[in-house]
């Protein structure tokens, strides 16, 4: 495995600003000529941790991309920019991470054509907001990108944020927009802004999650369904909020409600999802 940390500011100016600049950690498998695999092109993942748009979660990025990494995917974690940035800065920064990926295909051993975003909680919504915004200009007009640029060819959503309205992750809308105002909020809901150019999707929540409730990925799943997007999705009985892998791994020191074995399988069930909508 290569790793590499990349500084998009160093690719694209314009960003950093006012808050911490972009950065692109790469988890590439090496190519083994002994296997004959050196032209090989893998699907590949760009991650997106979750942290209310206030911070980046540790816990939702490398164990993430270790975990990917043998089911035969590259993996990118994207540290995008958070609060005082404002929207649409986060999402540029996912969008801007798709097209640097896709334009150095070569390089990275990527299928250029098989590049799926993954988002955890309120990375979820930077990642989503991808997926169902990728042909509005604000997210590629002022890098220099196009919309074939910078579009997912499929989604992993993980306790997502979606909606503003009454099941809202409040504190994630706050960060991401700068009011308080509640009437606000909508106009950056997932659901309001789906079509049916969105990619393939498959989303998983906890049903007693007591902080992103879990309506937020039903209610994305109801509007993709209508839409005829490829979606799954799996609603777990038991388990908080930001339980990333499910596994000791992943869990805080403090906090062994976040190993929940039974939820542990998710991984899986997503690598062959988007094996199966990424042929």
């Amino acid at each position: 495995m290569k790793c590499e940390t990349l500084h998009l500011k160093e690719i694209y100016p314009f960003l950093g600003g006012d808050g911490r600049d972009a950065v692109l950690d790469c988890y590439l498998p090496y190519n083994m000529p002994e296997m004959h695999r050196e032209a090989q092109k893998r699907k590949t993942l760009l991650i997106c941790p979750g942290g209310g748009y206030e911070f980046l979660s540790e816990r939702e990025a490398e164990p993430i991309a270790l975990r990917f990494l043998p089911e035969g995917f590259n993996c990118f974690v994207v540290w995008y920019r958070v609060a005082p940035n404002r929207y649409p800065l986060p999402q540029q920064d996912v969008a801007t991470a798709v097209a640097w990926v896709r334009a150095h295909a070569e390089e990275t051993h990527t299928d250029p054509n098989r590049i799926a975003v993954m988002g955890f909680s309120a990375g979820g919504h930077a990642a989503g907001s991808l997926g169902v915004l990728w042909q509005r200009a604000e997210l590629w007009q002022e890098m220099g990108l196009t919309p074939e640029d910078v579009r997912p060819n499929a989604m992993v959503l993980s306790y997502p944020v979606v909606s503003g309205g009454p099941f809202a992750h409040r504190g994630s809308f706050v960060a991401l927009s700068g009011t308080k105002d509640e009437s606000q909020h909508p106009q950056y809901s997932l659901e309001n802004w789906a079509t049916e150019n969105c990619p393939p999707t498959f989303l998983w929540h906890t049903f007693v999650d007591g902080c992103v409730p879990v309506e937020n990925s039903l209610i994305l799943a109801e509007k993709l369904r209508s839409l005829k997007v490829d979606t799954e999705i799996h609603i777990y009985p038991f388990g908080g909020h930001g339980l990333s892998l499910c596994n000791q791994e992943t869990a805080n020191v403090n906090d062994p409600g976040q190993i929940v074995p039974d939820n542990a399988d998710w991984p899986a069930f997503a690598a062959d999802f988007l094996r199966r909508v990424m042929k």
